[in-house]
């Protein structure tokens, strides 16, 4: 009964003969034709065969019996040389065994999540991580070695990123590094896009973001003259403007001072003065929409109007000095700089008297005459303040020259940003009440405030500041050389307490008033010390306040560093860490911060992907948030982001619809350039592109660094678009669009209307330049071209084995090279002279697949450019007979050829591709039953590329981990 129970099971199931047949049929096969050029002592292209004893042997090394498979039907192994040959039933019988086992075993660890190990960050992710959690996009790496790829092709997996004592210190420099950009802010930290370790850097990143506010504010006053005119005009020719704040919208406008404009424009007209003449002016300005260039030239003229008649009425102030002092003493300047930035908006009357004076003796101004009447005269000063109320002479003061040294501003230094205009000493001065008052809205004004507010505590300004004033006052000046002095010194810490500035406040102001000081002079010294003092005071409580924030903030950092929330031993880790730079190292808080950020970024928790790991003693699945850096790092290589961050944390990142969403939207996210680097690029082979030199730029003069880069980005661009907008992959074969900048469109020969190099346009009638999807863009028909002669062989071997993904072992050693330049090929073209290679027999067998393919880029010279001729002036052709049999006539043929008789090696060598990518790792025999239904799906779903990433991101390989156990099928033999 035994006996008939197995042979009943037998019979049931082909797969429990298959290691019998191996016995049988495959052993014996090895023996007779394989093991002469195969075995441990010969070891013919690196492949001993001598050790497969028995079918687990097989399948612990299914990849190298799929490159046997391959060989075997294409009846190239054994050579055709090797005696005795099998006949067609012993090859066919052990073909059979092969392609039975392979499925057999597929079926049966169909899903399994296989071997995925913990491993360091790539180059790549670690650049994109550090980006994303600093935002500051660092590249730390750029001294790194190269990553090595996996089998696949790829450099995201435990495969290829071991970690090397030399590559460790290179981790601790990075971390260093990044260590020198933390910013300390009053309310936490954040990191500059330059390294902040000096007081230097630190003004430098705290000016700029003020400078860079400044710059986005609208105070062109003929934006705001039209806005008012679209406004009069109305919806009829706008339908957008309903009412100010919708203009102010439409317009990229302040609705604040567009009002307050409105009110000037419309209202009751005056006879006198200048806004009479420019509401005269705006009652000229065209009544319908369809003038609207008019409209915008009078509205400059309108503009300039205004900013002439200003000029003329901004008020000029004395420079102040007492004997022994300087007139760049810094009491002197600060005082100047109050009265021009308080009477930004005022009229100070003997600037009217001034103005009217000189109009007698300039080209008259309209609006600036003064009437005979006096009660005109009255009206025409009240017209002239309300002007200059509306009208500031300035919104803000972004650069600031010595003006005490009595130089027009327009022969004042430039570049001093910020700056108060003192002589050889820093300090800085805010003068932007009109910007403030007139334009900004409420949450800008607090932006604004806490900016400036920035500036002084983490660049501790006014402390600098007053150091800079206790030297100056003693060389420049030499107003503290007196030894009642002596106490007030710059090197001293102790001068800038509190009793220590009242103390040199009181012995200064004496001797200012001994040295007959004007009133004025006085109080313009009372000021500086009080104002100076209330400065270094509240940047002291805002440094002290800020502290426990800014602790909090490292071990938030902290946080999204591991990716993961922190445990309570971490988190004391971290803080006992801290305090112990404190005490022990008599490290400041600064200092401590830093090291204690190294120390975090050095942790595996940050720079190794420990989530990939297991301890459990078979497949599980991931965690939610597991889950979430296994995404990011797919669709981004980069940490995951706050809402999938928060998504994970709530549990909800494993529901089904959940992650489908958060799949879809991550694919439209602009973050999605990361897949298309380091999956699209490495799949194409262009990852490295940007450092690529072997063109002879004598000879290519046009091939520059930018357009190099333009070349690189195009693919990029375009893999983006495919892959945000979930188009079908057959797009990069079939398309007849692609993306250019100007200076890729200038190579390519098309009209193109952008002119800024970094912009890009999407170019639909590319096919008409021959363009059009991947295969006739530059990069990588200049990658595969030598660089004085084009390459059929690079160029087809590119497609056969990137885009098809073709096995085709390397060229043997006694292969003669061809000529490295076009010019020097004599008589024959190039086509000729690959039909003589193709002549050696070592060559034929495996050049007759993609020959053919290259010959058709043959009018697409070494950068890519089109040509009718070579280098050596011959005419060149694309006709071909693709493998197959098939003729083509050119780039069109070719690309019906690939989507029609090629398409199914292109889909799956993409699946194959991609799923790797995914899973960072090798795929394995259990992978065949989810690339089939990718396959079959794809087909049905018009083979779009977002629903591919669906149905990896909801396979069981994704979801799951392995475990410490491994199945059967990949125990050694």
């Amino acid at each position: 009964m035994l006996l008939i129970g197995h042979a009943a099971a037998t019979a049931a199931d082909p797969a429990a003969t298959l290691p019998q047949q191996f016995q049988k049929q495959v052993v014996p096969f090895l023996s007779k034709h394989c093991l002469t050029c195969h075995d441990s002592q010969r070891q013919e292209a690196k492949l001993d065969l001598s050790g497969y004893q028995s079918s687990s042997a097989v399948a612990a090394h299914h990849q190298t019996w799929a490159v046997i498979l391959e060989r075997l039907q294409a009846a190239e192994m054994p050579p055709a040389d090797a005696e005795p040959q099998p006949t067609p039933a012993e090859r066919a019988a052990v073909v059979e065994w092969i392609t039975a086992f392979r499925k057999s075993e597929a079926e049966r660890t169909a899903g399994d999540p296989g071997p995925v190990l913990p491993r360091r960050l790539s180059n790549a992710e670690y650049n994109h991580t550090v980006r994303d959690l600093t935002g500051v996009d660092m590249r730390p790496t750029q001294s790194f070695p190269v990553d090595p790829a996996n089998p696949a092709g790829f450099d995201n997996s435990g495969e290829s990123l071991s970690m090397s004592p030399a590559l460790l210190n290179k981790y601790l420099g990075a971390a260093r590094q990044i260590a020198e950009h933390l910013v300390l802010t009053p309310d936490g930290l954040t990191f500059a896009p330059h390294p902040a370790a000096t007081d230097t850097d630190r003004d430098k990143y705290c000016v700029k973001r003020i400078i860079q506010f400044y710059q986005r504010q609208p105070v062109d006053y003929a934006d705001y003259f039209l806005a008012a005119w679209r406004l009069r005009i109305g919806p009829a020719a706008h339908p957008s403007v309903t009412d100010i704040a919708a203009c102010a919208r439409d317009q990229g406008v302040s609705p604040r001072y567009l009002n307050l404009i409105w009110q000037t424009l419309t209202r009751q007209p005056r006879d006198h003065g200048p806004l009479a003449h420019l509401q005269q002016l705006w009652r000229q300005l065209p009544d319908t929409g369809e003038q609207a260039e008019a409209a915008r030239a009078a509205c400059e003229h309108m503009r300039d109007y205004v900013l002439r008649i200003r000029r003329r009425l901004t008020p000029r102030f004395p420079d102040l000095q007492i004997e022994g002092s300087h007139k760049g003493s810094q009491p002197f300047v600060l005082w100047k700089n109050r009265q021009y930035a308080k009477s930004r908006r005022d009229l100070l009357p003997e600037t009217l008297a001034a103005a009217v004076k000189q109009q007698a003796a300039d080209p008259p101004d309209p609006g600036l005459t003064l009437p005979d009447d006096p009660d005109d005269q009255q009206e025409f000063a009240a017209e002239c303040t309300h002007f200059c109320s509306v009208f500031p002479d300035a919104f803000f003061v972004s650069e600031r020259g010595r003006d005490y040294l009595g130089k027009p501003k327009a022969e004042q230094e430039k570049g001093r940003l910020l700056s108060a205009g003192f002589h050889s000493m820093m300090g800085y001065f805010r003068d932007d009440t009109p910007l403030y008052q007139l334009i900004l809205s409420d949450a800008e004004q607090r932006e604004l405030d806490r900016l400036w507010l920035e500036l002084n505590v983490i660049a501790a300004a006014p402390l600098r500041q007053y150091s800079g004033f206790l030297w100056f006052e003693r060389t420049d000046s030499r107003y503290l050389r007196d030894p009642v002095f002596d106490f007030a010194r710059a090197e001293d810490q102790s001068a800038l307490s509190k009793p220590m500035i009242e103390r040199l406040a009181q012995l200064y102001l004496e001797k200012a008033r001994r040295n007959q000081g004007s009133q004025v002079a006085v109080e313009a010294i009372e000021h500086f010390f009080q104002d100076i003092d209330r400065q270094i005071r509240q940047v002291e409580l805002s440094r002290a306040e800020a502290e426990p924030r800014q602790i909090e903030a490292l071990l938030q950092f902290a946080a999204r560093a591991y990716r993961r929330p922190l445990s309570d031993p971490e988190r004391q880790e971290l803080l006992g860490f801290y305090q112990g730079l404190r005490n022990d190292t008599e490290l400041d808080h600064q200092q401590a911060l830093q090291d204690t950020l190294v120390s975090i970024l050095m942790s595996p928790m940050f720079c190794y992907r420990l989530d990939l790991g297991s301890s459990s003693q078979g497949p599980r699945p991931l965690t939610d948030q597991e889950l979430a850096s296994r995404l990011s790092y797919f669709l981004w290589s980069s940490m995951p982001d706050s809402r999938l961050a928060k998504l994970a944390q709530s549990g909800r990142l494993t529901d089904p619809q959940t992650l489908t969403a958060e799949t879809r939207r991550m694919l439209a996210d602009d973050r999605v350039r990361g897949l298309a680097t380091e999956f699209g690029a490495n799949w194409l082979g262009i990852r490295r592109f940007e450092q690529h030199n072997s063109v002879d730029r004598e000879r290519f003069p046009a091939f520059t660094d930018s357009l190099r880069q333009s070349m690189f980005e195009e693919p990029m661009r375009f893999f983006i678009d495919v892959t945000r907008h979930n188009r079908s992959i057959m797009e990069f074969l079939t398309a007849r669009h692609t993306f250019v900048n100007p200076d890729l469109a200038q190579h390519y020969g098309m009209p193109t209307t952008v002119t800024a190099a970094e912009r890009w346009t999407r170019v639909d009638d590319a096919h008409r330049y021959q363009r059009g999807g991947l295969l006739p863009m530059s990069v990588f028909l200049t990658q595969n071209a030598p660089g004085l002669r084009t390459s059929p062989v690079k160029r087809g071997y590119w497609v056969v084995r990137r885009l098809l993904g073709e096995r085709i072992p390397p060229p043997p050693p006694e292969v003669p090279e061809l000529p490295p330049d076009e010019a020097q090929l004599g008589q024959l073209t190039l086509r000729q002279t690959l039909a003589r290679h193709r002549d050696h027999k070592s060559c034929a067998a495996c050049h007759q697949r993609f020959d053919s393919i290259g010959l058709v880029f043959e009018n697409y010279g070494p950068v890519g450019e089109l040509r009718e001729r070579d280098l050596g002036g011959r005419p060149v052709q694309t006709t071909a007979i693709l493998p197959g049999n098939v003729p083509s006539q050119g780039m069109a043929d070719l690309k019906t050829y690939l989507t029609q008789r090629r398409r199914r090696e292109y889909v799956e060598n993409f699946c194959r591709k991609l799923l790797s990518y995914a899973l960072g790792r090798s795929l394995q025999l259990s992978d065949d039953p989810l690339l089939e239904e990718m396959q079959s799906r794809s087909a049905a779903q018009g083979h779009r590329l977002g629903d591919l990433v669906l149905q990896i991101v909801h396979s069981p390989q994704f979801l799951n981990k392995r475990g410490a156990t491994r199945p059967r099928s990949e125990d050694a033999p």
